[in-house]
């Protein structure tokens, strides 16, 4: 089993970052592998609306989404950390979802993995985003954990709250017991997603 952190702040060490590693430390606990991949310092280009993928099921765009994608599809579960940015997730990490269009093609290649979210920010927007991230894990016919949600504003402010971290650690936890129940998502589903299913089940 292996549980992927994605902490998309373009900051290194912020408290985004630190949030996404007590998560996969409490993972790690569990026995399991776990990885982090921050987007500080990575080629993540934003998808540039071609539909090329649509058909092919491959980004045309060649960056460090590239290897985002094998992460995401290797993994078991995924914890989506973001900071909050005017009011919302990161621009970094709504590169990462809409990028991840391409997956969903010729199959849902999430479904059935287990999705978290951790959100920090310095004043309001952490259940926009959180709400925006529930809604990714639901369409990609993943299955949802829980969320953390944290304020904070210096670097590495996070790590003095004992309840937050804590709470990231039970978060890891959750996400291992989680893919342990075997959850998966009905085959019939996998493909079209339930209109396009009803369409062509029923001729509508």
């Amino acid at each position: 089993m292996k549980i992927l952190g994605l902490s998309c702040s373009p900051r290194k060490g912020g408290n985004t970052e630190t949030l996404v590693t007590e998560a996969l430390e409490g993972a790690r606990s569990e026995g399991v592998e776990v990885e982090l991949f921050s987007v500080h310092g990575k080629d993540i280009k934003p998808c540039d609306g071609c539909q090329t993928c649509v058909t092919t099921g491959i980004c045309h765009i060649q960056d460090d989404m590239q290897d985002v994608f094998r992460k995401m599809i290797e993994s078991d579960g995924i914890i989506f950390g973001t900071p909050i940015y005017f009011y919302t997730m990161s621009a970094q990490a709504k590169a990462i979802m809409d990028r991840t269009y391409s997956i969903r093609r010729p199959e849902f290649q999430l479904a059935s993995k287990v999705g978290g979210i951790i959100a920090v920010a310095g004043g309001i927007g952490l259940m926009e985003a959180i709400k925006d991230w529930y809604f990714y894990i639901a369409i990609n016919h993943m299955l949802a954990a829980d969320y953390v949600s944290a304020y904070a504003g210096g670097r590495g402010e996070v790590s003095d709250n004992e309840h937050v971290m804590k709470t990231a650690r039970e978060l890891g936890r959750q996400m291992v017991q989680l893919v342990d129940t075997g959850f998966r998502f009905p085959e019939e589903y996998a493909r079209r997603g339930l209109s396009g299913y009803v369409a062509q089940k029923y001729g509508v």
